[in-house]
């Protein structure tokens, strides 16, 4: 491993101390993983890949009052201090800046290789096993109800109301996490999202049964 991702792993696992667990330093450790995992099958650079994975999370907007530009401003004054390229630097803070579910509508529409990894592996992180985990630790720090019968989805949302929802956390997969599969960019991430896209759907189907006590 290089000096550069060794002392960003650092700075990361120290910048995140004491965050909630969905968002943590084992979050970017798996999207990390994931992104590494996912670009061995396209031709790509790997430290963009990696450095964009490892800052993806390093102030997300919704711990701090929404705030889209600290993240930036975080990881360009890391990566100088580390004397990364500035055409690299500026990859990895396009990739920042583009990466979230709520800002899709934004994003250009041709997204370099780069991203479209580290956006898979962000999304996949968000489903499965490890999906559900992270939904209902969120829901469980934002005191939402876990289910309520006569609260439905609000399905296409604008990013201001995503971003101000509180809506039930099993509402939460209908209005993100199942409309993740169809939404990966890469070959790998498809084949990594259908399982665990099938595990959810299993989940759902398990959780009504015990709610409605069949």
């Amino acid at each position: 491993m290089n000096s550069t991702i060794q002392k960003t792993i650092e700075f990361v696992k120290q910048k995140l101390e004491g965050a909630e667990a969905g968002h943590d330093w084992f979050h970017i450790e798996r999207v990390w993983k994931l992104s590494k995992k996912i670009a061995k099958t396209e031709n790509c650079n790997m430290e963009v890949v990696e450095l964009a994975a490892l800052l993806h999370d390093i102030a997300d907007p919704k711990f701090h009052d929404g705030d889209e530009t600290l993240a930036l401003k975080i990881s360009r004054e890391l990566l100088e201090k580390l004397e990364v390229d500035e055409s690299v630097i500026m990859e990895v803070l396009f990739v920042i800046k583009n990466i979230s579910f709520k800002n899709r509508g934004e994003a250009p529409k041709d997204l370099p290789i780069e991203l479209k990894i580290v956006q898979d592996a962000d999304r996949i992180d968000a489903i499965g096993a490890i999906g559900v985990a992270r939904t209902f630790n969120f829901g469980g720090f934002k005191n939402n109800l876990m289910y309520h019968p006569d609260i439905q989805p609000k399905l296409n949302m604008s990013k201001d109301e995503y971003k101000k929802s509180d809506g039930t956390t099993i509402n939460h997969f209908y209005e993100k996490l199942l409309l993740l599969k169809d939404l990966m960019n890469t070959d790998e991430g498809k084949k990594i999202a259908g399982e665990r896209h099938q595990f959810m759907i299993s989940f759902l189907d398990q959780f009504y049964k015990e709610w409605n006590v069949d």
